[in-house]
C-alpha cells in the first residue's frame, strides 16, 4: 500500500535558483538519500504550493521536470509516485551534470578562500551525511 509522504522541503527566497528548481533539487535529494522510496505518494501539486505558499504552476512545473527525468511517475487519477530506481539519466548527462557542479562548487570555494584541503574535507564529510544512495 503507498502512502502519501509529506515534503518538508524549505523554499529559500535568497537563493539564486528559481523556486520551481529549488523544489526539483531538494526532491532528487530526498529520492537519493532514500527518505523518500519508490513507491511513496507525493503531495498534490495544490498541496504542495499551499504549504510551501507558493503558485501551483510552480509546483507543476517542478513535478513535470521530475517525472520527465523518470524520478517520478503518474498514476492516472491517483496522483504521483516516486519511481522505481533505475538509470535515470544517459553516462553522458551525468558526466555533464557533475562537470557543471564541480565547477560551481570550485569556484565558490575559491572565492570564499578555503584551500583545496579544507574544501575537500568538507565535500567528504557532506556526502558521507548523505548516507545511502541511489543511483542518478
Amino acid at each position: 500500500m503507498t502512502r502519501i509522504r509529506p515534503l518538508a522541503l524549505q523554499i529559500a527566497p535568497g537563493d539564486a535558483r528559481p523556486i520551481s528548481k529549488q523544489i526539483v533539487d531538494a526532491v532528487r535529494l530526498k529520492i537519493a538519500t532514500a527518505e523518500l522510496k519508490a513507491g511513496d505518494q507525493l503531495p498534490s501539486v495544490r498541496g504542495l504550493a499551499q504549504q510551501l505558499t507558493v503558485n501551483p504552476n510552480t509546483v507543476a512545473k517542478a513535478y513535470a521536470e521530475l517525472s520527465a527525468e523518470g524520478w517520478l511517475e503518474a498514476r492516472q487519477g491517483l496522483g504521483l509516485y516516486v519511481a522505481a530506481p533505475r538509470q535515470r539519466l544517459s553516462e553522458d548527462e551525468r558526466e555533464r551534470r557533475m562537470e557543471e557542479a564541480v565547477a560551481r562548487f570550485v569556484h565558490e570555494v575559491a572565492a570564499l578562500g578555503f584551500t583545496p584541503a579544507e574544501a575537500l574535507g568538507r565535500l567528504d564529510i557532506a556526502l558521507r551525511v548523505l548516507g545511502p544512495r541511489k543511483s542518478a
